[in-house]
């Protein structure tokens, strides 16, 4: 078991305060990120809090661990940002913050009192960043967006399966990967602020994101005006598990090479010419057969055999792991990506460290999850409010403390 680092932060932005008006996975993913790198994170919730947290399994009501997952390194503040009250803490918070962050779609903000004009009028140098579904300043803009909306109309349902059927990636892959995007978003803009003291709106909106992401190696023909070609990516529609005598196993011969040693130790020597794997451009046009080739063969040994095999003439590979034994990989057990934590109200929980190591700054949990409001009080004895006072908003309902 790893215990919470605690203490002082020690990641590359300590010392940034960072205020997170998001919820589900898209925002606080990007801000927990943050958060693993040093900053200060507040979670600004609504009086009922974060629709996350009661988003697949818990032990108790309100901490499931899809919100665990994306929530550590923040404290909790519950706010109704419909009352006056609640209006006026948000207002001084943001004089103490480095950055904003918020999924309230900014039209929405700005009734609230929040936009963007208002935001750096309080605080010139802030950083208001909105992570959107869509730009706004694109017909959509006004649309909700969830992740099955993104990967349909990013093409990326295409992608994963065809034009006449497509299919969604089985992971919520457009909020995540939008999520990294928003993190090295702000991340750039908190860089600019301090080199020229210039705060700055951001935004992130989810489908030019995705879209952007797919269109790498999916634009094929599309690349060039006027296209050369479909678009697709040829080698992603053949590649597929391969069946070995007992199990299933990743083999990717990818250069030339490869290819070659992978014949020659296989005593196949007669594909090399056959399918001129020797010339990426050929190569290319051939690799149906080519990998139709390699699934007759793969059957003729054991996922060990095989192992033994492709480590020995340096070609890629893997045995597959199970989702449900994840936590058992070599190498992620080697170096120790699952830990376990015992939160002060979930009992023992596991989840992924911060990926990223910085040696000179190093990334750091220090917090766990917060319970809806667990750091409303605390919070606003920091910016000033007395024991009074922060009674008297609570029972005027502008504010939720810790049940």
């Amino acid at each position: 078991m790893t215990e919470p680092a605690g203490g002082n932060p020690t990641g590359p932005l300590t010392g940034f305060r960072i205020l997170d008006l998001t919820t589900v996975l898209f925002g606080p993913y990007g801000t927990q990120t943050l958060g693993d790198w040093g900053a200060e994170i507040i979670k600004i919730e609504s009086l009922t809090g974060d629709t996350w947290r009661t988003s697949g399994q818990f032990r108790n009501r309100g901490m499931s661990g899809q919100f665990m997952a994306v929530n550590r390194n923040k404290r909790s503040i519950a706010i109704d940002l419909k009352q006056a009250a609640g209006k006026e803490i948000l207002r001084r918070l943001i004089t103490t913050a480095d950055a904003l962050v918020s999924n309230i779609r900014p039209a929405g903000l700005a009734r609230l009192g929040f936009s963007y004009e208002a935001c750096q009028d309080l605080n010139p140098k802030l950083i208001y960043a909105v992570a959107t579904g869509f730009g706004q300043d694109g017909p959509w803009r006004a649309r909700p967006a969830f992740d099955e909306i993104i990967q349909a109309a990013s093409g990326f349902a295409s992608a994963m399966g065809t034009d006449e059927e497509p299919a969604f990636v089985p992971s919520l892959i457009g909020d995540k990967l939008c999520g990294m995007a928003l993190t090295s978003a702000v991340t750039a803009a908190l860089l600019h602020r301090e080199r020229t003291g210039q705060g700055q709106m951001v935004e992130v909106p989810m489908l030019e994101t995705l879209a952007a992401f797919n269109s790498i190696e999916m634009f094929g023909g599309l690349a060039f005006v006027p296209s050369i070609g479909p678009s697709g990516y040829k080698r992603m529609k053949a590649r597929k598990p391969v069946r070995t005598k007992d199990g299933w196993l990743t083999m990717l011969p990818y250069s030339g090479e490869n290819w070659c040693a992978f014949f020659e130790a296989v005593g196949r020597p007669e594909c090399i010419e056959e399918f001129q794997v020797r010339d990426p451009v050929a190569r290319a046009q051939n690799i149906d057969r080519i990998y139709d080739r390699m699934r007759e063969i793969a059957p003729s040994r054991t996922t060990a055999e095989w192992e033994e095999l492709l480590l020995k003439i340096d070609v890629p590979h893997t045995a597959f792991a199970k989702l449900s034994e994840i936590t058992e990989q070599p190498h992620l057990k080697a170096v120790g990506l699952f830990q376990e934590f015992d939160h002060p109200t979930e009992g023992r929980i596991r989840q992924a460290r911060p990926p990223a190591r910085f040696s000179a700054s190093p990334a750091s949990i220090r917090r766990m999850p917060p319970k809806l409001g667990e750091h409303t009080r605390e919070i606003l004895r920091e910016v000033g409010y007395s024991a009074g006072e922060i009674d008297r908003l609570e029972s005027g309902k502008a504010i939720r403390g810790a049940a």
